[in-house]
């Protein structure tokens, strides 16, 4: 398991379910939680609420903000929740962090994920988005890797397992 400086950025396309595990993360290992989604800018809200993607400079100060989070928990660890997309997204994440950065990329299939957002309300992110953020994904070689099929207490066993 990580030390408890470790943050931990909780990963996936919107809909993969990065709130509700690193809520329960967050429980299990006894630190705060952050929902990315919180810190985005209001003209990435607009965007995406008018049915349009997040391009890299969209989220370039987005991620900026997520790491200055992430670096003022280095020393007792978070969970993060963070789409975290692309390597070099991850890059920015982890710029400062050193080994106080780790992974969970929740992984699921585009018709499961779809069928997820078609659920959800009130979100800015619509399921008409969601074909864009899996052309815009760029699964990550070094993280925890789980399947979000199977029910959220399971999955974080996974991650606990793995951790």
């Amino acid at each position: 398991m990580p030390n408890g400086k470790t943050v931990i950025v909780v990963m996936g396309v919107s809909g993969s379910g990065k709130t509700e595990i690193g809520k329960l993360l967050s429980q299990k290992l006894s630190r705060p939680f952050y929902d990315g989604d919180n810190f985005h800018p209001e003209a990435n809200i607009k965007k995406m609420s008018s049915g349009n993607p997040l391009n890299d400079d969209d989220r370039k100060e987005w991620l900026i903000q997520l790491n200055k989070l992430a670096v003022k928990h280095r020393d007792k660890g978070a969970i993060i929740a963070c789409s975290a997309l692309k390597k070099n997204y991850r890059s920015i994440l982890r710029a400062g962090m050193g080994d106080n950065m780790a992974f969970v990329y929740l992984n699921g299939s585009f018709k499961l994920i779809q069928s997820r957002l078609n659920k959800r309300k009130g979100h800015f992110m619509s399921a008409q988005l969601l074909q864009s953020q899996f052309d815009t994904l760029e699964p990550p070689s070094k993280a925890i890797t789980v399947s979000i099929e199977h029910p959220p207490k399971k999955i974080v066993e996974e991650i606990m397992k793995k951790l």
